[in-house]
Protein backbone atom coordinates (compact mmCIF):
# COMPACT_ATOMS: atom_id res chain seq x y z
CA UNK A 1 0.00 0.00 0.00
CA UNK A 2 1.08 3.70 -1.01
CA UNK A 3 1.97 5.04 2.83
CA UNK A 4 -0.26 8.35 0.98
CA UNK A 5 -3.13 6.45 0.39
CA UNK A 6 -6.01 7.77 2.87
CA UNK A 7 -7.54 5.12 5.04
CA UNK A 8 -11.24 5.96 6.63
CA UNK A 9 -11.60 3.06 9.19
CA UNK A 10 -14.52 2.90 12.00
CA UNK A 11 -13.03 1.71 15.35
CA UNK A 12 -15.51 0.77 18.23
CA UNK A 13 -14.82 -0.60 21.92
CA UNK A 14 -16.59 -2.36 23.72
CA UNK A 15 -17.66 -3.27 28.12
CA UNK A 16 -15.00 -6.64 27.25
CA UNK A 17 -11.49 -6.53 29.44
CA UNK A 18 -8.63 -5.71 26.34
CA UNK A 19 -9.86 -1.99 26.43
CA UNK A 20 -6.00 -1.33 25.33
CA UNK A 21 -6.16 -3.40 22.24
CA UNK A 22 -8.58 -0.40 21.12
CA UNK A 23 -6.30 2.21 22.22
CA UNK A 24 -2.81 0.81 21.10
CA UNK A 25 -5.05 0.21 17.30
CA UNK A 26 -6.31 4.08 17.77
CA UNK A 27 -2.47 5.12 17.98
CA UNK A 28 -1.49 3.36 15.18
CA UNK A 29 -4.40 4.56 12.98
CA UNK A 30 -3.78 8.11 13.96
CA UNK A 31 -0.05 8.29 13.30
CA UNK A 32 -1.00 7.53 9.75
CA UNK A 33 -3.18 9.36 6.87
CA UNK A 34 -5.88 7.97 8.43
CA UNK A 35 -9.86 9.20 8.94
CA UNK A 36 -11.19 7.64 12.17
CA UNK A 37 -15.01 7.25 13.83
CA UNK A 38 -14.68 5.85 16.92
CA UNK A 39 -17.56 4.16 19.03
CA UNK A 40 -17.07 3.52 22.49
CA UNK A 41 -20.29 2.22 24.73
CA UNK A 42 -20.76 2.93 27.76
CA UNK A 43 -19.73 -0.25 29.14
CA UNK A 44 -16.59 0.23 27.27
CA UNK A 45 -15.83 3.33 28.94
CA UNK A 46 -16.16 1.68 32.41
CA UNK A 47 -13.70 -0.60 31.25
CA UNK A 48 -11.31 2.27 30.20
CA UNK A 49 -11.62 3.40 33.63
CA UNK A 50 -10.75 0.51 35.65
CA UNK A 51 -7.82 -1.04 32.72
CA UNK A 52 -6.56 2.62 31.31
CA UNK A 53 -7.05 5.24 33.45
CA UNK A 54 -9.90 7.24 31.94
CA UNK A 55 -11.43 9.61 34.23
CA UNK A 56 -14.46 10.72 32.66
CA UNK A 57 -12.60 13.36 30.57
CA UNK A 58 -13.09 14.55 26.90
CA UNK A 59 -12.22 11.20 25.22
CA UNK A 60 -9.46 13.53 23.14
CA UNK A 61 -7.66 14.97 26.29
CA UNK A 62 -7.58 11.28 27.32
CA UNK A 63 -5.89 9.86 23.96
CA UNK A 64 -3.26 12.78 24.77
CA UNK A 65 -2.77 11.53 28.21
CA UNK A 66 -2.19 8.18 26.59
CA UNK A 67 0.44 9.57 23.70
CA UNK A 68 -1.77 9.62 20.68
CA UNK A 69 -1.42 12.80 18.96
CA UNK A 70 -3.07 13.05 15.67
CA UNK A 71 -0.47 13.54 12.41
CA UNK A 72 -1.81 16.67 10.68
CA UNK A 73 -3.40 13.56 7.77
CA UNK A 74 -5.28 12.42 10.65
CA UNK A 75 -8.56 13.03 11.53
CA UNK A 76 -11.14 11.16 14.43
CA UNK A 77 -14.52 11.48 14.58
CA UNK A 78 -16.23 10.31 17.97
CA UNK A 79 -19.57 9.42 18.04
CA UNK A 80 -22.43 8.77 20.67
CA UNK A 81 -23.26 4.55 20.42
CA UNK A 82 -26.96 6.07 20.39
CA UNK A 83 -26.22 8.15 17.73
CA UNK A 84 -27.82 6.47 14.76
CA UNK A 85 -27.35 9.69 12.41
CA UNK A 86 -24.10 9.21 11.45
CA UNK A 87 -21.89 7.92 8.61
CA UNK A 88 -20.96 4.23 10.08
CA UNK A 89 -25.18 3.99 9.88
CA UNK A 90 -25.70 4.09 6.67
CA UNK A 91 -25.22 1.51 4.20
CA UNK A 92 -24.23 4.50 1.39
CA UNK A 93 -21.11 5.45 3.76
CA UNK A 94 -17.87 4.08 2.35
CA UNK A 95 -15.20 3.38 3.85
CA UNK A 96 -12.15 0.61 4.46
CA UNK A 97 -13.39 -1.49 7.22
CA UNK A 98 -14.64 -1.77 10.61
CA UNK A 99 -12.37 -3.35 13.67
CA UNK A 100 -13.94 -3.97 17.04
CA UNK A 101 -11.29 -3.85 20.37
CA UNK A 102 -12.23 -5.53 22.18
CA UNK A 103 -15.78 -6.94 21.40
CA UNK A 104 -18.14 -8.80 24.12
CA UNK A 105 -19.99 -11.44 23.42
CA UNK A 106 -23.45 -9.62 23.73
CA UNK A 107 -22.32 -7.42 20.86
CA UNK A 108 -20.79 -10.79 18.91
CA UNK A 109 -24.22 -12.24 19.73
CA UNK A 110 -26.44 -9.41 18.35
CA UNK A 111 -23.99 -8.85 15.11
CA UNK A 112 -25.21 -13.19 14.60
CA UNK A 113 -28.54 -12.12 15.77
CA UNK A 114 -28.85 -9.17 12.59
CA UNK A 115 -29.85 -7.11 15.70
CA UNK A 116 -28.96 -3.32 16.09
CA UNK A 117 -29.93 -1.62 19.11
CA UNK A 118 -27.08 0.24 18.92
CA UNK A 119 -24.51 1.95 16.62
CA UNK A 120 -21.78 -0.30 17.25
CA UNK A 121 -24.40 -3.37 16.11
CA UNK A 122 -25.88 -1.05 13.78
CA UNK A 123 -22.58 -0.12 11.80
CA UNK A 124 -21.05 -3.76 12.33
CA UNK A 125 -24.51 -4.93 10.74
CA UNK A 126 -23.76 -2.61 7.61
CA UNK A 127 -20.33 -3.72 7.15
CA UNK A 128 -21.71 -7.28 6.38
CA UNK A 129 -24.68 -6.18 4.19
CA UNK A 130 -22.08 -3.91 2.37
CA UNK A 131 -19.63 -6.65 2.35
CA UNK A 132 -16.66 -3.85 4.00
CA UNK A 133 -14.10 -5.62 6.26
CA UNK A 134 -15.10 -5.96 9.83
CA UNK A 135 -13.03 -7.36 12.32
CA UNK A 136 -14.11 -8.64 15.91
CA UNK A 137 -11.25 -9.12 18.65
CA UNK A 138 -13.31 -11.42 21.12
CA UNK A 139 -12.32 -11.13 24.70
CA UNK A 140 -13.74 -14.44 26.13
CA UNK A 141 -12.54 -17.82 27.90
CA UNK A 142 -13.63 -20.37 27.72
CA UNK A 143 -15.73 -20.33 24.94
CA UNK A 144 -19.07 -21.88 25.10
CA UNK A 145 -20.86 -23.47 22.71
CA UNK A 146 -23.20 -20.09 22.19
CA UNK A 147 -19.82 -18.17 21.45
CA UNK A 148 -18.80 -20.78 19.21
CA UNK A 149 -21.66 -20.63 17.27
CA UNK A 150 -22.56 -17.31 16.99
CA UNK A 151 -18.47 -16.80 15.53
CA UNK A 152 -19.24 -19.13 12.95
CA UNK A 153 -22.47 -17.63 11.99
CA UNK A 154 -20.70 -13.69 11.63
CA UNK A 155 -17.58 -15.62 9.84
CA UNK A 156 -19.82 -17.10 7.41
CA UNK A 157 -21.32 -13.77 6.93
CA UNK A 158 -18.60 -12.00 5.92
CA UNK A 159 -16.98 -11.05 9.34
CA UNK A 160 -12.97 -12.35 10.51
CA UNK A 161 -12.97 -13.24 13.32
CA UNK A 162 -9.38 -12.11 15.58
CA UNK A 163 -9.22 -13.59 19.22
CA UNK A 164 -6.47 -11.19 20.50
CA UNK A 165 -3.88 -14.08 21.33
CA UNK A 166 -0.72 -12.30 21.91
CA UNK A 167 1.97 -13.33 19.67
CA UNK A 168 5.22 -14.04 22.07
CA UNK A 169 8.28 -15.13 19.36
CA UNK A 170 8.52 -11.09 18.31
CA UNK A 171 10.68 -10.79 21.64
CA UNK A 172 8.10 -8.43 23.42
CA UNK A 173 9.81 -6.81 26.26
CA UNK A 174 6.27 -5.17 27.57
CA UNK A 175 2.64 -5.35 27.65
CA UNK A 176 2.50 -2.56 24.68
CA UNK A 177 4.38 -4.59 22.51
CA UNK A 178 2.42 -7.97 22.98
CA UNK A 179 -0.85 -5.95 22.76
CA UNK A 180 1.09 -4.33 19.40
CA UNK A 181 1.59 -7.94 17.83
CA UNK A 182 -2.15 -8.24 17.38
CA UNK A 183 -3.02 -4.43 16.66
CA UNK A 184 -0.54 -5.49 13.79
CA UNK A 185 -2.70 -8.38 12.73
CA UNK A 186 -5.83 -5.96 12.67
CA UNK A 187 -4.06 -3.82 10.75
CA UNK A 188 -2.92 -5.89 7.97
CA UNK A 189 -6.48 -7.34 6.95
CA UNK A 190 -7.45 -3.65 6.74
CA UNK A 191 -4.71 -3.45 4.42
CA UNK A 192 -2.97 -0.94 6.21
CA UNK A 193 0.93 -0.78 6.18
CA UNK A 194 2.65 -1.33 9.77
CA UNK A 195 5.43 -1.39 11.31
CA UNK A 196 4.31 -2.61 14.94
CA UNK A 197 5.83 -6.12 14.07
CA UNK A 198 8.38 -7.32 11.75
CA UNK A 199 6.69 -10.24 8.45
CA UNK A 200 7.87 -13.77 9.77
CA UNK A 201 10.37 -13.60 7.17
CA UNK A 202 12.29 -10.92 8.55
CA UNK A 203 11.69 -11.69 12.21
Amino acid sequence: MNCSESKTIVIAICGASGALYGIRLLKALLERNTHVYLIVSSAGKSVLKHECGYKGEAFEEFLCSKGIHPIPQATLTILDEHDFFTPPASGSFRHDGMVIAPCTMGTLGAIAAGLASNLIQRAADVCLKEKHPLILLPRETPLSTIHLTNMLKVTRAGATIMPPCPSFYTGAQSIDDLVDTVVARALDHLGIEQNLVKPWAQA
